[in-house]
């Protein structure tokens, strides 16, 4: 059986202060391979860093998440764009726009997302995009500051923005919502994406699949991810879980 890549998971966060090493140890004894931790402020990257060079089988991505904008000072953008370099570092972010909190202006979203675009394409490294309730604004400001290279996290929209994103070259990561039974919008759209684009993800400690659901979320429960998408497209859970091991070393651009 084809092992598990978690391409998107925050192990650095504090639901995983008490037991964090034996929950990272353990992994591969529960078919995970591989994991990628996802920086969402500063602070968080330095964390998510520490643990990729602790760790054989982790690896991160280092960024600022649209709600940790105001967050980031003069020094903190400056030790971004040092790092991006480091040899576990896979991916800038996560990054994007999000208009559901209020917290963070718009247009101060708008102008850390272009700056971090900018620097992923610098550093010639994919970006992990978060989107919610911005669809459009998204969409277009990747079409005209970026290239296509990395993954719509968390996908959250119609079948219709699905294949948007994919027809500009990003790939659709898809986790525990999947497995909801209000989400309907995310059901119809992993039926119709190309396999070949899809990753998957648990966004841990958060949105754990059922029968999971509301307890902290592990990269072992994308076993249940997998079975809900063979169900969906009708096809044996080893075909998806090859093709989206093959996908997220594609777009990580890491040897399988």
């Amino acid at each position: 059986m084809k092992a598990i890549f978690d391409t998107h998971v925050h192990y650095d966060d504090d639901a995983f202060d008490a037991d964090r090493e034996e929950v990272i140890r353990s992994l591969p004894e529960c078919g995970v391979a591989k994991a990628v931790d996802v920086g969402a402020s500063i602070a968080s990257s330095k964390k998510a860093l520490e643990l990729a060079k602790h760790y054989e089988h982790i690896y991160c991505a280092l960024g600022v998440h649209p709600e940790e904008v105001y967050s980031a000072d003069a020094a903190g953008w400056q030790w971004l764009e040092e790092h991006l370099a480091e040899e576990k570092c896979v991916a800038l972010g996560e990054i994007g726009l999000d208009y559901h909190w209020k917290e963070v202006a718009p247009e101060d979203q708008k102008e850390a997302f272009i700056r971090q675009l900018r620097m992923a394409q610098e550093a010639d490294l994919p970006v992990i995009i978060h989107s919610r309730e911005a669809a459009r604004d998204t969409a277009d400001i990747l079409k005209e500051y970026h290239n296509g290279d990395g993954v719509i996290h968390c996908f959250s929209y119609t079948k219709e923005m699905a294949m948007e994103f994919v027809d500009m070259g990003y790939y659709i990561g898809i986790g525990g919502v999947l497995t909801y039974k209000n989400a309907k919008k995310l059901v119809e759209a992993a039926q119709v994406i190309p396999l070949e684009r899809i990753v998957l993800e648990t966004d841990g400690p958060y949105l754990s699949p059922e029968p999971k659901r509301g307890t902290r979320n592990v990269s072992s429960n994308i076993a249940y991810v997998i079975a809900k998408l063979s169900q969906l497209r009708g096809i044996p859970e080893e075909e998806i879980r090859e093709a989206v091991w093959e996908n997220a070393h594609r777009l990580y651009r890491l040897k399988e």
